[in-house]
């Protein structure tokens, strides 16, 4: 998510862990080539990595190991940011206390400890981490829906695509919300903006590969 983030246009600072391995390496790649800020922490673990099993039809399944994740302390993220659940709840409560404003999305899912100024969760997600003040709800292709304390407060539809791999479907999505908001976009624009990114990535193979800019989510809203 940060690199989707970082190629919609925003200044993107990543705070986290790593191990000494070739994942590590691979990843921090990645990151530094999509100009990512680094504020990084090597420990004794293994890198964390996700296992993707894409199905002929595009939907898939993602198993995670957390490594270095589970070490995530003590660290500086102040102003705006955007968390995952792959790191524990200690790290979580850490992110709470320092963020300004604070997006979380609900994957891999467990109830959650904090309140968040914006919550993004699928289905089976969003069963697990309860009401919420804002959620975000991602139903696939059928779009999103913006729930305000549990009521829909309005819905976007994706453009049509070619569905090839959904692997980075919701980070695309989520980042791309959490950019749109953080620009001043209205919620309703922001989520338009979102269900086009995402679809985006779910008509293109890979991870980081699928990601789209701005340009492209713009271009796709005006076809």
């Amino acid at each position: 998510q940060a690199v989707a983030a970082a190629s919609l246009g925003a200044d993107v600072r990543m705070v986290g862990c790593v191990g000494s391995d070739a994942n590590a390496r691979d990843a921090l790649a990645g990151l530094r080539e999509a100009g990512v800020e680094l504020a990084l922490r090597e420990v004794a673990a293994p890198t964390g990595i996700a296992i993707i099993l894409v199905a002929a039809d595009g939907d898939n399944q993602i198993v995670v190991v957390p490594g270095a994740n589970d070490e995530v302390v003590g660290f500086s993220a102040p102003g705006n940011v955007l968390c995952q659940l792959e790191i524990p709840d200690s790290a979580l409560r850490e992110a709470r206390l320092q963020a300004g404003w604070l997006c979380v999305n609900a994957a891999p899912a467990r109830p959650l400890v904090v309140d968040a100024d914006l919550v993004v969760a699928n289905r089976y997600e969003a069963d697990l981490v309860g009401d919420q003040p804002l959620l975000a709800l991602t139903l696939g292709d059928e779009g999103a829906v913006l729930l305000d304390h549990g009521k829909e407060v309005m819905r976007a539809t994706p453009p049509r695509i070619d569905a090839v791999d959904g692997t980075a479907a919701g980070d695309a999505f989520t980042s791309c919300l959490v950019v749109s908001l953080l620009e001043g976009r209205d919620r309703e624009e922001a989520l338009r903006r979102a269900c086009a990114a995402g679809a985006i990535a779910a008509s293109r193979f890979g991870a980081q590969p699928s990601l789209p800019t701005a340009a492209e989510v713009d271009a796709i809203l005006r076809a």
